[in-house]
């Protein structure tokens, strides 16, 4: 049965001095670096008026709400009680151990605060949001698979990989199906949608619904935390974390078309001279 040979890539990208910068780090950084730069672009062309200081205070907020909300999210969801009983587990962000949903949740409660200190409109802000967040994503899978961790189910397909950690039987590179949907597909668009006017909360009900539908599809493929195994009718945690995700974002794209079919009646309906 032929497979991929897992690379064994160091975790550790380099060292400076007695700093050992991981992958999974410098993923998160180069994501954070990526937003800060559309943003800016984004800040200019949409005319948000965060100016300077409201896109340093904006990246701010999304670094510590995705941290803080991606870690909890992980030992809420996923931790199976384990960081309770070792809670200095929860700091060691090195290890791995982030839930896209709990980040999601974080971020959206930066954006809040974001939208009233500075008074921009908060779906403009998560569209912005929307068009930067593949990045992360795909940056985050390719760390996942350097980790040698949340690969996919036993596969005889011929792009199999064994993993380390996996057992000796090829499995399915599930996190590389993640970064090439979630991140590559999902970032084309995203930059394509941006290229036009939309809808306040268009982009982001474009990101919610295809990462849900992406999501919920590869996990058909990924070999559920052992910690948690299958649920009832053998669905996985993560398809059930991301039903109200996808929902939301199916209500922004019926929310957005309505609101244009209003601007088009408007006129029409409106008093006549």
């Amino acid at each position: 049965m032929a497979a991929f040979t897992f690379p064994n890539i160091d975790p550790v990208a380099f060292h400076l001095g007695p700093l050992a910068v991981r992958w999974y780090g410098l993923a998160y950084m180069i994501a954070f670096l990526a937003g800060w730069w559309i943003l800016t672009r984004l800040d200019e062309r949409w005319g948000l008026g965060l100016g300077p200081d409201g896109r340093a205070a904006t990246v701010l907020a999304a670094v510590i709400g995705v941290i803080l909300g991606g870690r909890l999210g992980y030992v809420l969801f996923y931790g199976a009680g384990a960081y309770w009983r070792e809670p200095v587990r929860i700091f060691q962000l090195w290890d791995g151990g982030m839930s896209f949903h709990g980040g999601l949740v974080g971020i959206l409660l930066a954006g809040v605060w974001v939208s009233r200190r500075y008074q921009v409109p908060f779906l403009r802000l998560t569209d912005a949001g929307a068009i930067a967040a593949p990045i992360g994503l795909f940056l985050g899978r390719v760390a996942n698979f350097i980790n040698d961790e949340l690969w996919g189910r036993v596969t005889t397909v011929p792009w199999g990989f064994v993993f380390p950690n996996g057992g000796p039987l090829p499995r399915h590179p599930s996190q590389l199906y993640e970064a090439g949907l979630e991140g590559l597909v999902l970032f084309g668009v995203m930059v394509w949608l941006a290229r036009t006017d939309r809808s306040p909360g268009e982009i982001t009900g474009w990101l919610l619904t295809l990462y849900g539908v992406f999501r919920i599809f590869v996990e058909f493929f990924r070999e559920p935390d052992i910690q948690i195994g299958f649920l009832a009718g053998g669905i996985t945690m993560g398809q059930v974390l991301t039903v109200p995700v996808l929902l939301a974002g199916v209500w922004l794209l019926w929310r957005a078309r309505r609101s244009r079919r209003a601007a088009v009646v408007a006129p029409v309906d409106g008093p006549k001279a």
